[in-house]
């Protein structure tokens, strides 16, 4: 085993036509500068995305084989979503109707040929448990969208079943902030509930990384 820190990277979106402000911006950073006792023996990188196809198929190997953690903790904006979602699974789907940052559009309406959906795990319950234990409005969720968040959670799950990733993964969909449903401080309490309980999955996963 090695004797570097147990090490989860917590990812986020910048903004995308339609949300120029994307709160998970702010929680990524709020996260890697928590301070709990939890937290003393982990280490906490931070990584926002562009909401960009290429940026995710470049960026998230490159942060994987730089970092190896432990545990992915992603999150991204569900703008027409009043409560926090627990994403179980990724769908090989993928929008033609809107295109990236870059001005990209997929003509396919499949990330993959073959497979169609792979699931996150049972953690997402306990994750579940922890965000609602913070008195913060959450459900677990089946349908990421068909957007760049679904598609990042696939690319994790594959990182997953390769062995080039964490099998200890969660993506979760935060709502707009006021003046939408949520508040700065509810999404704060929410993203620390979901962080410490994936530093303490973590330390007795099996999955850990070399």
């Amino acid at each position: 085993m090695s004797d570097r820190p147990l090490r989860i990277l917590v990812t986020g979106f910048g903004p995308f036509p339609g949300a120029p402000r994307n709160p998970t911006q702010a929680l990524v950073t709020a996260l890697t500068r928590l301070r709990r006792p939890a937290l003393a023996d982990v280490t906490v990188i931070g990584h926002v995305f562009e909401v960009s196809y290429s940026a995710v198929d470049r960026e998230l190997p490159e942060l994987l084989s730089r970092h190896q953690p432990h545990a992915l903790l992603m999150f991204g904006l569900a703008a027409r979503t009043p409560h926090l979602r627990i994403e179980t699974r990724a769908r090989n789907t993928i929008t033609t109707r809107w295109p990236d940052r870059d001005g990209r559009y997929n003509r396919l309406g499949a990330i993959v040929a073959g497979v169609g959906t792979m699931a996150f795990g049972s953690h997402t319950s306990r994750l579940l448990r922890a965000v609602q234990t913070s008195g913060v409005d959450a459900k677990l969720s089946r349908d990421a969208g068909s957007y760049l968040c679904n598609y990042l959670c696939w690319r994790a799950l594959e990182a997953a079943r390769d062995g080039s990733g964490p099998r200890l993964a969660a993506f979760i969909h935060v709502p707009p902030v006021a003046p939408g449903p949520a508040t700065a401080g509810e999404l704060a309490r929410a993203g620390e509930a979901l962080l410490l309980q994936m530093a303490a999955l973590a330390k007795v996963s099996p999955a850990r990384r070399k």
